[in-house]
């Protein structure tokens, strides 16, 4: 494994509606670097995975406002990539 594509891809995002979008549709949810382009991530997830990617849609997520007792800040900004596999592809996210 390359270490530039570790760093493209930070994590899968484990959530009921990411595992539906797997089970119905072939589309997994990673989390990404905010400044990777789809080119980078499409060629990361097929080298990392060993799957061919179809499609990939990505969008940056909105840091939310917290409070903990009287400070209050933002939680850090991030990208998420929707990547659907090619027919008959999975990803073993285990």
């Amino acid at each position: 494994m390359d270490i530039k594509y570790l760093e493209i891809v930070k994590a899968p995002v484990i959530t009921e509606k990411a595992a539906n979008l797997g089970q119905q549709r072939g589309q997994y949810v990673f989390k990404v670097d905010s400044k990777a382009n789809k080119t980078e991530i499409k060629q990361a997830i097929e080298k990392l995975f060993k799957v061919k990617v179809q499609d990939i849609r990505t969008l940056n997520v909105k840091p939310k406002k917290r409070r903990v007792g009287r400070y209050a800040g933002l939680t850090n900004r991030s990208k998420k990539a929707i990547v659907t596999l090619a027919e008959g592809q999975t990803i073993e996210l285990n």
